[in-house]
């Protein structure tokens, strides 16, 4: 009997270009504090799917809510200075 099994380098061949470069990851970890806000979040909102939110659910739902509008007014106020004209000028 003949194998028919294909060569796993021809399957998935392997490419340099799978893994993150630095860039890439340099901007993951300066939107992380936005990216754990967005998880925070989530949570708050997945845990009241499938009931009714209390007065303690609500509030960690508008809390969570701040922390990701703060997270991501503060990533766009960084980004806004990074590209902010010489001499202070807008």
């Amino acid at each position: 009997m003949e194998s028919i099994v294909a060569l796993q380098s021809v399957v998935t061949p392997w490419s340099d270009g799978l893994e993150p470069s630095d860039a890439e990851l340099d901007a993951i970890e300066w939107e992380m504090p936005l990216i754990l806000a967005d998880v925070d979040l989530l949570d708050a909102q997945i845990a009241v799917l499938d009931r009714t939110p209390s007065d303690l659910d609500a509030q960690r739902i508008r809390r969570a809510r701040r922390r990701m509008l703060t997270a991501r007014r503060d990533l766009v106020n960084q980004a806004a200075a990074a590209v902010s004209m010489p001499g202070g000028a807008a």
